[in-house]
This record gives C-alpha cells, structure tokens and sequence, in this order.
C-alpha cells in the first residue's frame, strides 16, 4: 500500500501540470491508467508471467520524475552517425537541441509526444488510442486477452504520467531510407521516466527504427517503456533496442506490434545494462502472409538480471515466425526467456520456429527458460527447443591448438555465439552496431578486446 499512496500523491500533484491537462481525451487516459495501476498494482512472483523476475527492488526506487544534470556534453550512440534522423531524451525529457530531424520525406512525420499533446491534445489522444495495449496475465490461454507479457499495473503506471515520447507515422508506399533514432539517456542518480513510443507504418510503406538506452553518469533510474507498433499490410518494419544503461537502473518495457498481410516486423533487443532488465514483445500476425522475426541477445553478470518474455499470437493463415534469443550468464548473474508461439483455429498454414540458447559462465549462473507451443490448428509447422551449457571444450583445444592463448579463445567463442543473434537483423546498418555492441560487452565481461573495429556502412 505504500507505493500506492506514493503513487498517489504523485498523481494528484503532478497531473494537473502535465501537458495537454484539462483536454477531455488525454484526462481520461490518464485516469484511466491510475485506475489500472491501483487495480493491478506492480506484479508478484506469483503471477504466472512473473514467477521467475522479482521487482522487490522497485520498492527502494523513486517514481518521482527524475532530475537531470544541467549538463548535456556527452556522445550520443548512433548506428550510422549523421545518417539518420533522431530524437534525444534526457532523463526521460525530450531534448531538442541533442535532437537532428532532417528532412522528411512527404508522408513522414516524427515528433516527440509532448510536442504533438502540446500542439493538439486531441489528435494525440486520437492517436494514443489507435495503437494496441500489451494484455495483462491471464493464464496463457486464447481467448479476449491472452497475454502473458508488461504486467496491467505497470502499463497503467505509464499511462498516469503520459507526457513524454516518441511517434513516428510513414505514408503509403513511402520507403524511409535513413533510419530514425529514438534516444533516451539516463544522468539522474535517480528517478523515474514512463514513455510512450508509438509507431505506425501504412501500407506498402518501409522504414529501419534503433532504440538506445543508455547512462551518462545515471544510477538508480527506473524507466517503464510502452510501445505500439502497427505495421500496414504489405509494409517492412526494422526495429532494434541496445539497452545498456548504469548497473544500478531498472528497465522494464513492452511493446506489442500489430501485423497486416503480406506485412514484415523484424524486432532485436540487446540487453547488457541495468541491474534488472525486463522487454516483453507480443506480436499480433493478423492478415494472411504476415510474419515476424523476433530475436535478442544478452550479457549478464555479478548477480544483474535480464528477462526477455515474448508472445507470439499467429491469427491468420499463411503466417511466419522466427525467434531466436541466446544469452551470456556470468557470476551470481540470471536471465529469463519465456517465449510462447499461439497459433488460434483459423490460421492453418503456420510455420512458426523458436530457440533459446543459453551459456553458462561460472557455477552460479543461473537460467529460467520457458518456450511454450500452443496450437489449435492442425496444419502447421511448429517448433521450440531451449539447452542451456558450457563453452565447448572441443573448441577451446583447437583454438589453442593453433597458438591462440586461452583468454582469447574462450573470448572469441563468447563472441561468436552471440553474434549469430546479430545475423538475424535484416538492416545492414542495425547489424554490424550490433556486432560491435556485442563485441564491446564480451570484452566487459572477459577482460579481453575482440575486434569491435566496425566500419559505419557507406563510408
């Protein structure tokens, strides 16, 4: 009850004063949000989506707004600098002058939410609205709300406080060919941020989206991200996450993207940052011939935390998924992957295909894996599989065997099984920063520098 009356307090004084406040739309938005938070309040180990990430430590964070730092001179991470167009928040607060919109095609627009609620609170709550909410925990089962994924209360938390965000719309047939950047960096000590980001692409339309987080200084932040994504039919989304803020922050996000036919929603989380990290993705296959390809990788240890919990809900015929999500354990460290492929009576035809692979660095890893099939069609081509082991011993001797020293073969070898995750990605240009992100955390984690000398593409 204490962070209830927290929460509550915050609400009442800090309603009134967010933007777009007194416009009928965006108040019950927020209202209703409260009313969701207060219903479900934050989730326990005991509800089913939960059982194996505890968020005992959000008891110790403020969900005061956080404080940034006066100053702003630091690098922003870019997957193809000066290439693309991007917006920067600081401590959850859109910051215009890091920001670099260039020029957009007709069809495009990019805007930070606070700016569109304070151009026109009602078209924002208009376009709030059209996006789909992450479902809540109802036992797994098809039906109105088969979630498993952002907890209802947490969602609601986000929804209290809108007021800051990212939207992006691209036209029919437009192909965007730089890709947009959607920047958030962490200064505060501590402190709260509930983003909203929102994306929508029309029919026929393609556009590369990379998502960074990331500490400058930071500490005990808490940010609880929601996004929507709606993908035309026949349109290509690309969308990346490279999460890598302080060791002491909480990450908690979720995404829930809606597919049309013939349409493709290429999703890749990179997780190395936070003390607890969590991103839920449900991906909805809703026209004939949509697919997905989800995958993400991750590196822990000390005792952090990283979870990837996914849904996968095939609704029509004809549809395709892929999700591979590999992880590097270390210390005291514990990830999590629960994925679950639905395919309901009408979607024949399914070919859906999921793996989970985990290795375990030191005996006190520990990994919680739950890949789930759920199927109700007789059609389809289905498959999961989850191992969780050690480095291979066969590929240590043969590295040594030709002269390279221990360290760097087992570093090597770390490297190698994460960056087959980055092979997944379809852009070029989301690939090889993955890489180098991979590689940059593998030399954290073993104290030996692997090749991160990756060259911005088109150069």
């Amino acid at each position: 009850m204490a962070a209830i009356a927290t929460l509550k307090d915050l609400y009442e004084t800090l309603s009134p004063g967010l933007p777009g406040a007194g416009a009928a739309g965006l108040d019950r938005l927020r209202a209703d949000g409260y009313a969701r938070f207060l219903a479900d309040g934050i989730p326990t180990t005991k509800v089913e989506g939960w059982k194996y990430t505890n968020l005992r430590d959000l008891a110790g964070v403020s969900l005061a707004p956080a404080q940034s730092a006066a100053n702003t001179d630091f690098d922003i991470p870019s997957v193809a600098p000066g290439k693309t167009h991007r917006l920067v928040f600081v401590d959850g607060v859109f910051n215009a002058a890091l920001s670099a919109v260039g020029t957009l095609p007709p069809g495009v627009t990019l805007d930070s939410l606070r700016g569109l609620i304070e151009s026109s609170p009602a078209t924002a709550a208009e376009v709030l609205e059209r996006f789909p909410a992450p479902k809540a925990d109802t036992g797994l089962r098809v039906g109105p709300n088969p979630g498993r994924g952002q907890s209802g209360g947490l969602v609601g938390l986000n929804g209290a406080f809108l007021a800051e965000g990212a939207v992006l719309t691209v036209g029919e047939g437009v192909t965007l060919a730089q890709p947009v950047e959607i920047v958030f960096v962490a200064t505060a000590a501590d402190g709260a941020w509930h983003p909203r980001l929102l994306i929508d692409v029309a029919a026929g339309a393609e556009v590369t989206v990379a998502e960074h987080h990331v500490a400058r200084g930071g500490g005990a932040t808490f940010a609880n991200i929601v996004g929507g994504v709606r993908v035309g039919e026949g349109a290509i989304l690309r969308h990346a996450k490279f999460q890598e803020e302080d060791d002491a922050a909480l990450h908690l996000a979720s995404v829930t993207a809606t597919v049309a036919a013939s349409a493709t929603y290429e999703t890749f989380v990179l997780t190395t940052g936070g003390r607890l990290a969590r991103t839920d993705v449900q991906v909805r296959l809703e026209g004939s011939g949509a697919s997905t390809r989800v995958s993400g990788a991750y590196g822990v240890d000390g005792s952090r935390h990283a979870d990837f919990t996914s849904l996968i809900d095939h609704v029509a015929a004809n549809c395709t998924s892929r999700e591979v999500v590999k992880g590097v354990i270390d210390g005291k460290g514990r990830a999590v992957f629960q994925g679950k492929i639905i395919v309901r009576p009408d979607a024949q035809k399914t070919d859906g295909h999921q793996l989970n692979r985990a290795l375990l660095l030191s005996d006190t890893a520990e990994i919680d894996a739950k890949p789930e099939l759920e199927i109700y069609a007789d059609d389809v081509k289905c498959s999961h599989g989850a191992t969780a082991g050690e480095l291979d011993e066969e590929a240590l001797f043969y590295l040594r065997a030709r002269g390279i020293p221990a360290d760097t073969a087992r570093a090597l070898l770390i490297a190698a099984f994460l960056d087959e995750v980055a092979e997944e990605i379809g852009d070029a240009h989301l690939r090889a920063y993955a890489t180098a992100r991979i590689q940059d955390r593998i030399g954290r984690l073993t104290g030996i520098t692997v090749d991160t000398d990756v060259p911005v593409l088109g150069e």
